[in-house]
């Protein structure tokens, strides 16, 4: 949850988006190594490939939706939007549309990770990052009339106060904020397993496959059903996968489960 937190705080985002941070910091959890599993990433640990970080951006930050996959130019049919993390359902970016004020999924998206909006004023505003100025060597200031650049202020502000040098130089040299590297923000994060929630997604990987052939396995060993034919008065429940992924003490993964159920809320039968 405090990673959530620092995310909407960082980039200035309201409440009603913690949703959308919470969602996002597992995705990056996910992502992420940790020691629960031999510093592997959880997606690595539960599907036996690492996973990409290619596509992963600045949560929060100012991004522009592309129609008919034209570029931002003056005049185009780009629309301007905060980016609010990844869709699962497809290769795509959540996007909050500012305009429109809905949510939508889109793959055509260019991002600007140096801006975020201003809500009070309703505008983008860029971040400012402090760079180091380099000091020109001594030589240099005693050339031409022989003043310093300290002298020549001085003489163009007479009024002005003085100000010790090293209050300057200690301004210039301030190094920039820089952000953190993921692993050494997401180490202190609880672990995070995701579990599929369709049969089609689960059928991607081989430990869903087992797990729901053991399922099957089981199913038919303790002869808890037999085949008949369809009566045609009668109606027919279907069935559903459910999956989970049971976890040892320490954090590191036991097993994978699938369960066949009955989708008995589905009966439109009255009694």
């Amino acid at each position: 949850m405090e990673m959530a937190r620092s995310m909407l705080q960082g980039e200035h985002l309201p409440k009603a988006f913690w949703a959308e941070a919470v969602y996002t910091a597992v995705y990056l959890l996910n992502r992420c190594p940790t020691k629960a599993v031999q510093n592997m990433t959880p997606i690595e640990a539960w599907s036996g490939r690492k996973p990409s970080a290619k596509h992963l951006r600045v949560f929060g930050s100012i991004c522009y939706v592309h129609s008919n996959r034209e570029k931002t130019q003056a005049g185009g049919e780009n629309r301007k939007g905060i980016f609010l993390g990844y869709s699962t359902q497809s290769k795509g970016y959540r996007i909050y549309n500012l305009k429109t004020k809905k949510l939508i999924i889109s793959r055509d998206v260019e991002f600007d990770e140096d801006a975020m909006w201003n809500w009070d004023e309703e505008k983008v505003e860029r971040q400012t990052v402090m760079i180091p100025k380099e000091t020109p060597p001594q030589q240099q200031e005693e050339e031409g009339t022989g003043q310093t650049d300290m002298e020549r202020r001085n003489q163009q502000a007479p009024g002005s106060p003085r100000r010790p040098p090293q209050s300057e130089e200690t301004e210039e040299e301030t190094p920039p904020r820089r952000t953190k590297l993921l692993s050494d923000i997401y180490e202190t994060c609880n672990f995070v397993m995701m579990e599929p929630e369709s049969f089609e997604a689960a059928a991607k990987h081989e430990v869903w496959v087992q797990a729901m052939k053991e399922e099957i396995k089981m199913i038919e060993k303790n002869d808890t059903w037999e085949l008949a034919e369809r009566p045609k008065d009668k109606e027919v429940i279907g069935v559903k996968w459910i999956y989970k992924t049971k976890l040892n003490a320490d954090g590191s993964i036991q097993k994978h489960k699938a369960r066949l159920v009955a989708k008995g809320y589905s009966s439109t039968s009255r009694y």
